[in-house]
């Protein structure tokens, strides 16, 4: 099951990394800069679980 919670967040991960590169490329920098942050919540975030 721990196996299957590292795959899914690896694969939100690089999904919202990549949205975040998508909107930088279509000149909206705010909104990337946004999503980077949202990147950057979802792999530390998992680090303050009780799991």
């Amino acid at each position: 099951m721990r196996l299957f919670i590292i795959v899914a967040l690896i694969s939100i991960t690089v999904y919202t990394a990549g949205f975040g590169v998508t909107l930088w490329k279509e000149k909206q920098k705010i909104s990337a800069l946004a999503v980077f942050f949202l990147t950057l919540a979802i792999i530390v975030l998992p680090f303050f679980s009780i799991l």
